[in-house]
């Protein structure tokens, strides 16, 4: 049958319709590793400097992660207000609250245990192939006295600056660099202070809310076009990974490095799916719901930066109220840390412990229990978990020069971290809901993540062809679309 088009009216634009999200990701993980394995091949150049490709895929990696960075203040300084304002909306959100930390201690508990037990079955400090002469000391460190004194912001919007200075071969200061950084956890302080304080203003409040929910929901679409932008971001860091930390790393660190693996792994396909088949609720739902955001997460090493694709999953995937989402993911993109928070550094402390030699007690097990309960929100959602390690030797005793060690395969090792991380950051919402008696059951047996995108594609194609047509058409396209 022939179409027709009235004349006068543009035909809605045809659009390419590319691979799901989630295959864009893999197929640029695949090239990734092929084209980090060729530059390794390639070898460094005859002035010792890195070659053209491992400088590319570089270039690539690291401005897709910088772009996430650039957003994640705004982000989440919006985003924890708009949640907290949220919440009000939603019945005993008080008890939802209670329950969302309770349940993010519990699995944080039960991650950091499957790092002790592992830690002390595989003994990876013991099975080392690593070089004494390579410790040293990191370059930053987390004690509880800098946890502490972290929590009250410097300013109000929790910028730092720091300056570096250049000097020549005679002792001259050539240059002097100035970096402005922003401490996450000041944000969060910040934006609890001001989501709390616009509720008890109460009516008065609501323009700022308004302009804030606003705000949220632009900040939100700059950061959906960098994540269109993951397959490319994959290329360069998986690629970047390979060429510049090669195997060599990996195997002298091998234990270890299997060691934490099996770790995540355990937690993602073990107790997660034991947890949801306690509640009735399915694994391969869940699965297949939070599949994108945990993909994301292995691929940016950054919960923040995977926080808009958590909360679409987690509401639109899997059934949590949006309103109950929108205050449990941005928490839990800052606090909820079972990889790099569990089961990273209880397996790295007994790795340092072992090899310098140092013997471990009950009490000390304990306590890295314990910090890794309590402690969590010092990883503040960005890549690495430095100050999180340094924070769990300090409070143990143990030598820092020991993370020196790890730091030559921590890139890789994050990357599952923080996928673990997002996973539980799902993981908890869907439970609460399920308990509170709020999720929606069917919407999460039918779980479906094939394109995040597809959404926004339809809402932008009806706006076009809403646009296209004589205003008379209007009311019929509305209601079409409703």
């Amino acid at each position: 049958m022939a179409t027709t088009t009235t004349p006068g009216t543009a035909a809605p634009r045809r659009r390419l319709r590319l691979p799901s999200f989630s295959m864009q990701i893999l197929i640029g993980l695949a090239l990734g590793v092929l084209l980090g394995w060729l530059a390794l091949s390639l070898g460094k150049t005859p002035e010792g400097e890195e070659n053209w490709l491992t400088v590319t895929l570089s270039t690539i990696g690291s401005s897709f992660v910088n772009l996430l960075k650039a957003v994640v203040a705004p982000l989440v300084f919006t985003a924890i207000v708009a949640s907290i304002a949220n919440l009000r909306g939603v019945a005993n959100g008080a008890r939802l609250a209670g329950q969302t930390l309770l349940w993010f201690a519990i699995t944080a508990l039960v991650a950091v245990a499957i790092g002790i037990g592992l830690g002390l079955v595989m003994q990876p400090g013991v099975n080392s192939g690593v070089d004494a002469a390579e410790a040293g000391a990191p370059g930053r460190t987390g004690s509880w006295l800098d946890f502490l004194q972290g929590l009250i912001p410097l300013n109000f919007l929790g910028l730092g600056a720091s300056s570096q200075l250049q000097t020549g071969d005679d002792g001259v200061i050539s240059a002097v660099t100035t970096g402005v950084s922003f401490n996450v956890l000041q944000i969060i302080v910040i934006a609890l202070a001001v989501g709390i304080a616009a509720l008890k203003v109460g009516q008065k409040s609501e323009p700022f809310l308004t302009f804030n929910r606003s705000l949220l929901a632009v900040i939100q679409k700059v950061l959906w076009w960098i994540i269109r932008l993951a397959p490319l971001g994959t290329l360069g860091l998986v690629g970047r990974a390979i060429a510049t930390y090669g195997w060599s790393s990996l195997t002298s660190l091998g234990t270890f490095a299997i060691a934490i693996y099996v770790g995540l792994a355990l937690v993602v396909f073990v107790v997660y799916p034991i947890l949801l088949k306690t509640h009735g609720l399915s694994v391969l739902s869940y699965f297949k719901g939070a599949w994108p955001a945990i993909e994301l997460a292995f691929v940016s090493r950054s919960s923040i930066g995977t926080m808009p694709v958590t909360e679409r999953v987690t509401h639109r995937n899997l059934g949590v109220p949006r309103g109950y989402a929108s205050f449990a993911v941005p928490l839990g993109a800052t606090t909820k840390m079972d990889g790099c928070a569990a089961i990273y550094p209880a397996i790295a402390a007994i790795f340092v412990a072992q090899f310098f030699g140092v013997s471990l007690s009950i009490t000390d097990y304990l306590l890295i229990a314990f910090v890794s309960v309590v402690g969590s929100a010092a990883t503040a959602g960005l890549t690495g978990a430095t100050v999180m390690l340094t924070l769990t030797l300090s409070t143990l005793g143990l030598p820092l020069e020991g993370v020196g060690l790890l730091l030559a395969i921590d890139p890789i090792l994050d990357m599952g971290r923080t996928a673990v991380n997002v996973a539980g950051q799902v993981l908890v919402p869907v439970i609460v809901a399920k308990r509170e008696g709020i999720l929606d059951v069917e919407q999460y047996r039918s779980a479906n993540a094939e394109d995040l995108f597809t959404e926004d594609e339809d809402a932008e194609l009806a706006q076009e062809t809403a646009d296209a047509a004589p205003a008379g058409q209007e009311p019929e396209l509305a209601a079409a679309r409703r």
